[in-house]
């Protein structure tokens, strides 16, 4: 009996406890088989005689629990510390021969000397441009993206850290007047061809065409519109993408995916955030509320059938203690969306909220190729 006792408050301690070993444990695993055991167990203690004994074993096994959740917790914030002083900043050079660098890198450099500066990149993905963004970074540290062309010659640069660098002295934290005053108007329109496309003139950024490439000056409205991100990209590159949105597919899809992830955790890096890791089954639920929107042309966290984001998350299967939603439409690229959502307050808090530890995006688009985004956050 002691040993059937035993067992049993060894179940109920190990299913408290799943909200701290899924989340590592995830990352290896599939865990969706899960499920059914929750199902099981909810109907199995929904009986009254079992709830009661299991009530009794579950006095301890709380106790304990709260002592684990501790001790799990001054675990990561250790490592995080230990993560945070490791990792130093590289020396940024003004650039000599370029009007913008990034991590010391300008449109034009071979590969060889993106590799010298930087490794080997921790993710490649497909961009709107048909190329890839190549990425790297240190545990999200000194985050940069790279494009190359099939010449091994660096096409685009984007960060949104400070890794920038300029000849006119505008860096990461400028202001938008000084960006103004160094680089005057900028540009209401990029002409390609026959078509002009129109910069939108919100205030979150200015484009340049400097030294052979388009710049984007990326700015924090709620840090003083002060430079958060650059963009840079070759003039035959951007001049060769001559539709305002890139061919919806698989591989687009994924991409866009993946680069808000590394995005998000460049700019949780940045304000002090602990990194999130990726989720399979919540990106999975993003997935279907993304393309839900793209077939039947609706933009809400609410679905057509009343559903909102936490609904459709526990209809998954997917335990949560606290979750949230971010939603973007129409932005031509993961860059431009991200940028957005940042700019935008309750976005903003989603994306650096402490609390989250985890990340789904899903991606999807309508039959004009716009791309719809859904990032779902939680912790359990």
């Amino acid at each position: 009996m002691r040993k059937l006792f035993a067992l049993a408050a060894l179940a109920v301690l190990i299913f408290l406890a799943r909200p701290l070993w899924e989340e590592p444990v995830s990352r290896y695993v599939d865990l969706s088989f899960l499920d059914r055991i929750d199902q099981a167990i909810t109907d199995f203690r929904d009986k009254p005689a079992v709830n009661e004994a299991i009530g009794k074993i579950g006095e301890g096994a709380e106790s304990l629990y709260a002592k684990l959740e501790q001790s799990v917790k001054d675990e990561r914030a250790r490592k995080q510390g230990a993560e945070t002083e490791a990792v130093d900043k590289p020396d940024i050079q003004t650039p000599a021969n370029a009007p913008v660098t990034v991590h010391n890198l300008a449109v034009g450099d071979p590969l060889d000397r993106v590799q010298a500066e930087l490794g080997e990149p921790a993710r490649s993905t497909v961009n709107e441009y048909g190329t890839d963004w190549n990425t790297y970074h240190d545990g999200y540290h000194n985050f940069v993206m790279v494009a190359a062309d099939a010449k091994g010659r660096v096409t685009g640069l984007y960060t949104n850290q400070d890794m920038i660098a300029t000849k006119a002295g505008v860096k990461y934290g400028s202001s938008k007047a000084d960006v103004e005053a160094a680089y005057g108007k900028p540009l209401d329109r990029i002409v390609k061809g026959r078509n002009a496309f129109l910069v939108q003139n919100t205030g979150e950024y200015d484009v340049y065409e400097l030294g052979g490439s388009y710049i984007t000056f990326f700015y924090d409205l709620h840090q003083n519109d002060t430079v958060t991100a650059v963009q840079v990209i070759d003039k035959k590159l951007e001049l060769s993408h001559d539709a305002l949105y890139a061919a919806g597919g698989p591989a687009l899809k994924e991409g866009f995916e993946r680069q808000l992830f590394d995005l998000t955790n460049a700019a949780r890096v940045a304000h002090g955030e602990p990194v999130l890791d990726w989720d399979g089954r919540t990106s999975a639920t993003a997935v279907k509320h993304s393309e839900d929107m793209a077939k039947n042309n609706y933009f809400s966290h609410e679905n057509l059938s009343g559903q909102s984001p936490f609904d459709r998350m526990a209809e998954d299967g997917i335990q949560f203690r606290g979750a949230g939603e971010n939603l973007a439409y129409g932005q031509p690229s993961a860059i431009f969306a991200h940028e957005g959502l940042m700019n935008s307050l309750g976005h903003r808090k989603n994306i650096l909220n402490h609390d989250f530890r985890l990340l789904g995006v899903g991606v999807a688009f309508n039959g004009e190729n716009q791309p719809y985004y859904t990032e779902n956050f939680l912790f359990k």
